[in-house]
């Protein structure tokens, strides 16, 4: 007889089994997959809410926008999952697939990334 990792229970079963059931295998998980702490809770809900405002402001493959009208959605520009650098020399901040990059004017160039990946400075081309 084996005991539960989550509630101590003993089972019987498979040799590598470790819970008595569904319910202690989801509990046990469930806390060590926890946001460890509030600071990656709150990157996490900043990381979402500026994909959020870049998918609203971009449901194609690309467009234009403004500084305002992103401040005016709190966008936090010191979060992005990634950083990509053009063989132009651009620099485009990414939330996974969603993409900006400053142009002038206070304006913002948003791109959308396909599964493959391209050069946006051709896509800005088309």
């Amino acid at each position: 007889m084996k005991k539960c990792l989550e509630c101590s229970d003993s089972f019987s079963g498979r040799e590598d089994k470790k819970f008595c059931g569904d319910g202690c295998r989801n509990s046990y998980n469930n806390k060590i997959n926890k946001d460890s702490s509030n600071l990656m809770r709150n990157i996490n809900n900043k990381l979402r809410k500026n994909y959020r405002i870049l998918s609203e402001l971009n449901p194609g493959e690309k467009s234009k926008t403004s500084r305002s009208k992103l401040i005016d959605r709190n966008f936090d520009f010191s979060f992005f999952t990634s950083v990509y650098h053009t063989k132009n020399g651009h620099t485009y901040y990414f939330l996974y697939d969603q993409g900006y990059r400053a142009i002038e004017n206070d304006g913002f160039i948003l791109v959308k990334k396909d599964n493959k990946w391209c050069d946006y400075d051709t896509i800005l081309s088309r």
